[in-house]
């Protein structure tokens, strides 16, 4: 058994959340990613997630294989790219469409990084949640946020990660308005939303017993731009909803804080995508690979 790739297949299963996803992302079908993992737990003797209906969850066995494979990998990956420099140098420019909130909301977490790895790339961003052809505007790869898998399309689509969408709010209007407990005392709060023509100008989230609550967010303050929204609830506007990710650093700064996290409102997939040619243009796929390591760390 290949130990290296059985590591990446059972680290990719964690991080994207879900067997088929993982097949997605490493480019496998989901009965070879599910028997691989199957034959890891044979070899280590142990069991290291406990599958239900509605998912899975790690063991403690599985918590500690974990952490022992980010660390292998990340040592490996470091090794591979210190060996990097033997290879052709990449450079040129680039072109790159991408949501308001990577290009605004998630830029310092990944820009400097990238430009430090390939600083000969000229890359041009252009910030828009709005479609864009990538052929017509000459684009040459496109990060998409999507609560739901993407259309078929004459593109090619590489899912980065999955990331749970979370309602949260500054302390201080949670200290001046108080903490809801339960989906209905939504609508006594401020509820800042995104909604676009042809969305439910709802929320929806469902409790542990898988029961659907559905909160309707007219009357609030809504925008199509997530910056403006992010804006709003750091100013202790009211209540928002955003992907984990987005809101990662808030969280950890304590500068907004999560509510009703006993309650789940489904998870937003990135991807990139890129035009289907036979030859992936080499820029692209340098960034394409940055940003699948970038989302593909905890």
């Amino acid at each position: 058994m290949d130990q290296l790739l059985a590591m990446r297949i059972f680290c990719t299963i964690v991080d994207a959340k879900g067997f088929s996803a993982a097949a997605e992302v490493l480019g496998m079908s989901h009965s070879s990613v599910s028997r691989q993992l199957k034959q890891t737990e044979a070899a280590l003797g142990v069991q290291l997630l406990n599958r239900t209906t509605r998912g899975f969850t790690l063991t403690s066995a599985g918590e500690r294989y974990h952490r022992h494979c980010l660390d292998i990998l990340s040592r490996v990956d470091a090794m591979t790219h210190a060996m990097s420099g033997e290879r052709e140098q990449v450079s040129g420019a680039l072109r790159v469409t991408v949501p308001l909130a990577i290009g605004t909301l998630e830029l310092a977490d990944w820009l400097p990084a990238f430009q430090s790895q390939y600083p000969d790339i000229a890359l041009t961003l252009s910030c828009s949640d709005q479609f864009v052809d990538l052929i017509a505007d000459r684009f040459d790869v496109a990060l998409r946020i999507s609560a739901a898998p993407l259309a078929d399309s004459s593109l090619m689509a590489k899912l980065l990660t999955t990331s749970d969408t979370v309602l949260v709010a500054s302390p201080a209007y949670l200290a001046q308005h108080g903490l809801p407990s339960v989906p209905a005392d939504l609508v006594n709060h401020r509820r800042l939303a995104s909604v676009r023509p042809g969305q439910a100008a709802e929320w929806s989230m469902t409790d542990a017993a898988g029961e659907l609550h559905r909160v309707p967010v007219a009357g609030g303050f809504t925008s199509d731009a997530i910056p403006a929204l992010f804006s709003a609830a750091l100013a202790g506007a009211g209540i928002a909803a955003f992907t984990e990710r987005t809101v990662r650093t808030e969280l950890a700064r304590g500068t907004l804080v999560r509510v009703l996290p006993q309650y789940r409102m489904g998870a937003h997939h990135y991807y990139a995508l890129y035009p289907r040619t036979r030859h992936v243009n080499p820029r692209a796929r340098a960034f394409i690979d940055f940003m699948a390591g970038h989302y593909g760390r905890r």
